[in-house]
């Protein structure tokens, strides 16, 4: 396993650190220094296998440099997210001309869903379909697993009285925290707003995100902003008191962060677009909120007012019906644990590696 991040205490993990000669360097530059250590690091593999194209340029120097196939996990695609390139500038070029070299050249890629799977041909249609696999992410059913802790709330400022909808996830353009900001204002009154949110990608995402929340104070209470970054069992406390988890997305190719959610037994209200219906059941785990999309890569809604208010919409509906509410939540743990196990998961991985190994 190599990583970035510099070196790790964990038997079988090799971690690197950012040149120092590129530290003033775009970020895209230095991922690239990065990812030529790994490239020259791994004489003696049968394969590479890189996530996300952070790592995909070492998986795909390394696999030219050692005469080895180079497998990916598709995770996102980078045509997909233009945002981006208010964060890196320049080095959006760079990261995407990074993710098409190295897809064209797979040897294989898994998509982390079929809808993923359809993002990966319609973005790289030069690539041979039957090289791209399906095989879900999925998660540690024992780590995320429902637990009440009272005195995690209370330090929080969460009140374990109140329905809660509860938002996990980075201050970005792809998981439309905006929309959902939008939509609590039509909220019950009595309905909590819990956002675990932060990392903004940009300034101006953050100030957007910040002007939204003070507003929506000026008009209810019950808005619990948290900004740092929780560990699990936080998070995991913040779900099992949830009565709904929000994930308004405009795009995500799986939706890991339902998963987590749907583990700790919260139904769960989030967009129908790109894995995420594989993952959410309508009417069984939680709510599909129905969104038509620009057709520019950006995800944004054609309408968006009409997806605020359908979002509002769902979260309502869930906030006043917990008992059903939590007959979802249930639903969704037993989805979590029999569908999306990594048990299964490293069997369908090991059955790619073979398939190009043998080829």
């Amino acid at each position: 396993m190599r990583c970035f991040g510099g070196p790790r205490d964990e038997a079988g993990t090799t971690g690197y650190r950012d040149l120092p000669e590129l530290a003033d360097a775009n970020p895209a530059i230095s991922t690239m220094g990065t990812d030529l250590q790994m490239a020259g690091d791994i004489a003696g593999a049968d394969l590479v296998h890189s996530h996300t194209w952070y790592a995909n340029f070492g998986g795909h120097v390394g696999s030219l440099l050692n005469g080895i196939p180079h497998v990916i996990s598709a995770h996102s695609l980078e045509p997909l997210r233009p945002w981006k390139a208010e964060q890196l500038g320049g080095g959006y070029r760079l990261s995407s001309f990074v993710e098409r070299s190295a897809y064209e050249g797979a040897a294989a890629i898994i998509a982390v869903s079929a809808g993923m799977r359809a993002d990966v041909l319609r973005s790289y249609p030069s690539v041979d379909p039957d090289r791209v696999k399906v095989v879900h992410n999925g998660i540690d059913s024992t780590d995320w697993a429902r637990k009440e802790d009272p005195a995690v709330l209370e330090r929080l400022g969460v009140s374990s009285e109140r329905p809660s909808v509860v938002f996990v996830g980075r201050i970005t353009r792809q998981k439309g925290l905006p929309y959902l900001l939008r939509a609590a204002a039509k909220l019950p009154p009595e309905v909590q707003l819990v956002l675990a949110a932060g990392a903004p990608d940009t300034p101006e995402i953050k100030a957007e995100v910040e002007a939204l929340i003070d507003e929506l104070k000026k008009t209810r209470d019950g808005v619990v902003w948290i900004a740092d970054m929780l560990p699990r069992n936080e998070v995991v406390a913040l779900l099992s008191n949830a009565t709904v988890f929000a994930c308004p997305s405009i795009y995500e190719p799986l939706g890991i962060v339902n998963l987590e959610a749907m583990a700790c037994e919260a139904a769960v209200v989030a967009t129908a677009t790109g894995g995420i219906p594989e993952v959410v059941v309508d009417g069984e785990t939680g709510w599909l909120v129905p969104i038509e999309q620009v057709e520019d890569g950006s995800g944004t809604p054609v309408d968006p007012d009409t997806f605020v208010d359908d979002l509002a919409a769902a979260l309502t509906e869930a906030c006043s019906d917990p008992a059903r509410a939590r007959a979802f939540g249930q639903a969704g743990r037993r989805r979590a644990v029999e569908h999306f196990s990594w048990a299964s998961i490293g069997d369908k991985t090991l059955e790619v590696y073979r398939s190009v190994l043998d080829s």
